[in-house]
C-alpha cells in the first residue's frame, strides 16, 4: 500500500478555501464523506476532533495530520489539504500550515495506521513536502503519492 492507495486523485483538494483549523477539518471531512458514502461526516469530524482535543496533530514543515478511528470500518481512507495562503492550525510558533493529511482509521486497520503516518514523516524527511506544494495538478501530487522506491525513500 502507498499513499496513492489511500489519498485517490478525488481526494487531493488543491487550494482549499479553510484559513482556520475548523473549518479546514470541516472542508476536508465534507470531502471524504463525498467520496466514500459509506462514511458520515459527522462522525468523521468528531473522530478527528477528538483526537485534535488530545494534542495538535501538526508535525512540523508546514504539515497536519489529522486523524481518527471510525467505529464499524475496516480500512484507511485520506483526504489531502493543500492551502497556498495556510491555515492558522494553532501549531507551535503559530506558523501556518500547508498540506493537511486527513486520515480515518477503520477498527481493523489499527497496526497499519503507523506505517501510513511513518510515510507521511518520510515525505517530509526527504522534502517531498515543497514537490506537492509545487505540483500544477492533482494528477502530478497523486503520482508523487504513488511512487516507491524513488528519492522519497521509498515510499
Amino acid at each position: 500500500m502507498n499513499l496513492g492507495d489511500i489519498f485517490p486523485p478525488s481526494g487531493i483538494k488543491l487550494n482549499i478555501a479553510s484559513g482556520s483549523k475548523s473549518t479546514a477539518l470541516n472542508e476536508l471531512a465534507s470531502t471524504l464523506a463525498e467520496i466514500h458514502p459509506e462514511l458520515d461526516r459527522n462522525t468523521i469530524l468528531m473522530a478527528v476532533e477528538d483526537r485534535e482535543d488530545k494534542m495538535n496533530t501538526c508535525v512540523g514543515s508546514g504539515v497536519a495530520v489529522p486523524h481518527g478511528y471510525y467505529p464499524g470500518i475496516d480500512g484507511i481512507f485520506g483526504v489531502l489539504g493543500i492551502s497556498d495562503q495556510g491555515v492558522a492550525y494553532g501549531a507551535l510558533g503559530d506558523k501556518p500550515v500547508h498540506c493537511i493529511f486527513m486520515l480515518i482509521f477503520g477498527e481493523g486497520s489499527k497496526e497499519k495506521h503507523l506505517r501510513v503516518l511513518n510515510r507521511i514523516m518520510t515525505l517530509i524527511e526527504y522534502d517531498g513536502i515543497p514537490l506537492i506544494r509545487e505540483a500544477k495538478s492533482v494528477n502530478e501530487i497523486h503520482h508523487l503519492l504513488s511512487r516507491t522506491g524513488s528519492s522519497l525513500g521509498g515510499i
